[in-house]
C-alpha cells in the first residue's frame, strides 16, 4: 500500500522519514535521486545563461529597439498594431466613417483595459496566499501548506467556499444601498491602475494631471464604506464607517502635502514625467525627501485601513466595523479590495518615491514592468510587516498624529523644498552637488523636526528609560536557540 505525502516530503530520503508511519513504509516513500536534481539543475541553468548571453547581444546591437516584439515595452506592441491598419477602415462612397485611428484607439483601450483587469484579479489570488504565508513565517508558525502544493490552492477553495454561503441582509437595511457599496469599492482600484506606468510607452491613462488624479480617486472609498455602515442599519457598521470618514478626512491632507514636494521639484503633474526625472538625475525622492516619503507611506496605511491603522475594522472594539453585516463573497469583496489598494499603494510608493520602472540604466536590459513588479513586491513587504509587527493605535491617537503632527511637519518641509527648488535652477552647478547637498539637508531636517516637534507636543523620551524589557533585551529566540545549543553540546 502506497501512502500519500505532503508534497515537500516527495524529495525526502528514506532515513528522514517519519517513525511514526507503518511498519515497511518508508522504504517505498517516493523521492528522485539527488545526481538527476542536480543534472536538471546544471542544464536549466546552462540554459539560462545561454539565453542571457543572447539576449544581451541584441540588446547592445539595438536590434530591438523599437521594434513590435521588444517585449521590454509591450507599448511597443500596441504602436506595432496601429502601425499596421489602413488609414479607413470603412468607407461610404468617398466618406471615411470609420478611420483607422479609432480602430486602434478602441483596440488599445480594450486590449489595456483587460489587461488591468486580468492583472488585478491574478494578483488579488496571489496575494491572499503570499500574505498569509508571510504574516505565519513572522509569527513563527506554518501558513496555507494543504490544499495544492505549497497551499497555493488555497485562496481558490477560500472563494469557493465564500461563494456558497447564505447572504443574509440585516432587517430595516436599504437593499439597493446595501449591495452596491462591495462594487463600488473595486470601482476605484481598477481607476487607480489605470494610471501606473509600467514602461515608456506602457501606461493605460498616461494623463498630465496624474497627481491630482490619485489624490481624487483615492477619496472615492469614503462614500462606497460609508454606504455599507449606514445601510446595514447597524451601530458597529455605522461606527466604523463614521471612523473612515473622520481618518479620510484627516489624512487626506498631509497625503496631498507630501506629494506637492515632488511636483515642486519635478515641475509637473505627470507620473511617467516624475519617473523620468529621477532617471535623468539618478536620484530617488526617497533619498532626497525622507520626510514626505513617511508621511505619504504612514498616511497610506490609515487610507488603506491597515495595520497599525485599521480603526475602521477594529474586532476587539467594534466586531468587524462598516462590514459587520456583511457575509460570503460580499464580505469577501471587501477583504480582495484592501489587499488590491494595498498593491496600489506600494506602486504608487515606488513610481514616486523609488524611481518607478526605472533603475539606474538597467531598464534597457530588464523589461521596466519586471523592475517595478520587484519595487512593488518590496513596499508590499514592508506593509505586511508592519501589520505583524505594530499594535493599533486608538482613534484619538490616530487623528491627533495627523493634525498635529504631520500636518504641520508636512507644511514645513513644503517650505524647505520650495527654497531648494529655487536654489536647483539657479545654481549653475552640476546637478549632482546640489541633490546631494539636499538629501543631506533634508534627512538632518527630518530627523530634528519630527524629534523637536514631538518634544513641543508632550512626548518626553526620558520618561522612557525604565520600559519593560521586551524579546529583543532578553533573547528571544537567539536565546532558546542559545540553550538548545549547550544542550546539544552536553
Amino acid at each position: 500500500m502506497r501512502i500519500p505525502l505532503p508534497f515537500g516530503m516527495l524529495f525526502d530520503t528514506t532515513k528522514d522519514a517519519p517513525e511514526s508511519f507503518p511498519s515497511g513504509t518508508r522504504q517505498r516513500i517516493v523521492r528522485m535521486p539527488v545526481p538527476g536534481l542536480r543534472l536538471i539543475g546544471a542544464v536549466a541553468a546552462l540554459v539560462i545563461g545561454a539565453l542571457g548571453v543572447l539576449i544581451g547581444v541584441i540588446v547592445v546591437g539595438g536590434a530591438l529597439d523599437g521594434a513590435w516584439y521588444d517585449f521590454r515595452d509591450l507599448g511597443n506592441t500596441m504602436d506595432g498594431l496601429r502601425s499596421v491598419l489602413p488609414a479607413c477602415v470603412l468607407t461610404l462612397g468617398e466618406t471615411c466613417v470609420v478611420p483607422g485611428s479609432y480602430v486602434g484607439y478602441l483596440a488599445s483601450a480594450v486590449i489595456g483595459g483587460t489587461g488591468v483587469l486580468s492583472f488585478v484579479g491574478v494578483i488579488l489570488v496571489l496575494l491572499v496566499w503570499s500574505e498569509r504565508r508571510l504574516l505565519a513565517r513572522f509569527q513563527v508558525r506554518r501558513g496555507p501548506n494543504r490544499v495544492g502544493p505549497f497551499g497555493l490552492l488555497q485562496p481558490l477553495a477560500d472563494a469557493i467556499k465564500m461563494m456558497q454561503k447564505e447572504t443574509v441582509i440585516p432587517r430595516g437595511a436599504d437593499r439597493f444601498l446595501y449591495y452596491l457599496p462591495p462594487v463600488l469599492v473595486f470601482i476605484p482600484l481598477m481607476l487607480l491602475w489605470g494610471a501606473v506606468p509600467w514602461a515608456p510607452k506602457m501606461t493605460y491613462a498616461d494623463i498630465n494631471v496624474g497627481v491630482l488624479y490619485l489624490v481624487a480617486v483615492t477619496s472615492l472609498t469614503t462614500l462606497a464604506i460609508f454606504l455599507a455602515g449606514w445601510s446595514s442599519n447597524n451601530h458597529y457598521a455605522l461606527l466604523g464607517a463614521m471612523r473612515t470618514v473622520a481618518m479620510m478626512v484627516s489624512y487626506e491632507i498631509p497625503i496631498s502635502i507630501s506629494l506637492l514636494t515632488i511636483v515642486l521639484f519635478t515641475g509637473s503633474l505627470q507620473l511617467t514625467e516624475i519617473v523620468r526625472w529621477q532617471a535623468e538625475h539618478n536620484a530617488w525622492f526617497a533619498f532626497l525627501l525622507p520626510l514626505p516619503l513617511f508621511t505619504f507611506f504612514f498616511s497610506s496605511t490609515a487610507e488603506l485601513n491597515r495595520s497599525p491603522n485599521d480603526i475602521a475594522e477594529a474586532e476587539s472594539e467594534i466586531v468587524a466595523g462598516y462590514y459587520t453585516e456583511y457575509s460570503g463573497m460580499k464580505m469577501g469583496l471587501y477583504l480582495a479590495g484592501e489587499l488590491g489598494y494595498a498593491t496600489a499603494t506600494s506602486a504608487f510608493v515606488s513610481t514616486l518615491f523609488l524611481g518607478g520602472w526605472t533603475l539606474f540604466g538597467l531598464e534597457t536590459w530588464i523589461p521596466p514592468y519586471v523592475i517595478l513588479g520587484l519595487k512593488i513586491s518590496v513596499v508590499y513587504f514592508v506593509l505586511v510587516w508592519m501589520r505583524a509587527t505594530l499594535p493599533r493605535f486608538r482613534l484619538d491617537q490616530l487623528l491627533a498624529f495627523a493634525w498635529k503632527y504631520l500636518i504641520p511637519l508636512s507644511i514645513a518641509s513644503v517650505v524647505m523644498v520650495a527654497l531648494e527648488t529655487t536654489l536647483f535652477v539657479r545654481w549653475e552647478v552640476a546637478a549632482v552637488v546640489p541633490l546631494v547637498l539636499f538629501a543631506i539637508v533634508n534627512y538632518v531636517f527630518a530627523r530634528f523636526a519630527m524629534r523637536r516637534w514631538a518634544t513641543v507636543l508632550g512626548y518626553q523620551p526620558e520618561l522612557q528609560a525604565n520600559h519593560p524589557v521586551m524579546t529583543s533585551g532578553v533573547g528571544g529566540l537567539r536565546a532558546a536557540r542559545a540553550i538548545r545549543q549547550a544542550e546539544g553540546a552536553r
